[in-house]
């Protein structure tokens, strides 16, 4: 996401006010993203450095776990690395953390602003099953246009399930397979899944989505991402 990351904030406790230039240039950079619909990465960065920025402020210690560390030796007994915390003064973290109360409404105008773009993409993407659906659906096909380009994409999707420290997490991995045209007179998402059974054996009864949409926005940086978040609820809905 451009520039606007952690290691800014930290640059306050040497120049407050070229911070806060600096912080309000990037997200001039990242609504000029928005502007154009291209909303990811951009509006996962951002929602990922609020969360980063509210710990901190919950105190001096939240401050101390975000901050960059050091390499100072190896415990050869268990095999790791030893690191160290760069010490930072009461003023440097008054300061750093003024920044950081400071710039927080600026970035919730941002990713309000990103989610607006999410949820209208989101609204115009319409979920269609196609055909019978098998008990197993965590792997299968997504069929998703791409109207400026005129061509449907055939993308296979995989469903991986993770624990975390206090809860488990879904990744939906996806590769693409091919394009169709989107406007060839033979085109139908039944067809596309007959023709993706013929040619891909280890499937034989694939689940496989349709999104129907009008929209022309940026495909890669928007409505994929868009369209696999939209699936992973209907899913687990």
């Amino acid at each position: 996401m451009n520039d606007l990351n952690l290691e800014m904030f930290i640059g306050a406790q040497r120049d407050s006010e070229r911070s806060r230039y600096q912080i309000l240039g990037e997200l001039q950079k990242i609504r000029r993203e928005f502007s154009h619909n291209r909303i990811y990465p951009p509006l996962t960065d951002l929602i990922e450095l609020y969360s980063t920025l509210k710990k901190i402020t919950e105190g001096s210690e939240g401050l101390k776990r975000e901050m960059p560390k050091r390499i100072t030796g190896i415990d050869l007994k268990n095999n790791r690395l030893v690191y160290e915390w760069f010490e930072l003064g009461d003023d440097q973290i008054r300061a750093i953390e003024d920044l950081i109360h400071w710039s927080l409404p600026h970035i919730i105008a941002a990713i309000e602003e990103g989610q607006t773009i999410f949820n209208f993409v989101d609204n115009n993407l319409k979920l269609e099953e196609v055909g019978i659906l098998p008990s197993y659906i965590e792997e299968g096909y997504l069929l998703l246009p791409e109207i400026r380009q005129d061509l449907v994409h055939v993308i296979r999707y995989e469903i991986s399930i993770f624990a975390g420290a206090d809860q488990q997490y879904r990744n939906l991995k996806t590769t693409s397979i091919r394009t169709f045209p989107l406007s060839a007179l033979e085109f139908s998402p039944g067809n596309i899944k007959l023709e993706m059974i013929r040619s891909n054996r280890d499937l034989p009864n694939p689940a496989t989505y349709f999104f129907a949409t009008d929209l022309d926005f940026p495909f890669n940086e928007t409505i994929l991402p868009v369209a696999k978040r939209k699936l992973l609820r209907q899913i687990y809905s």
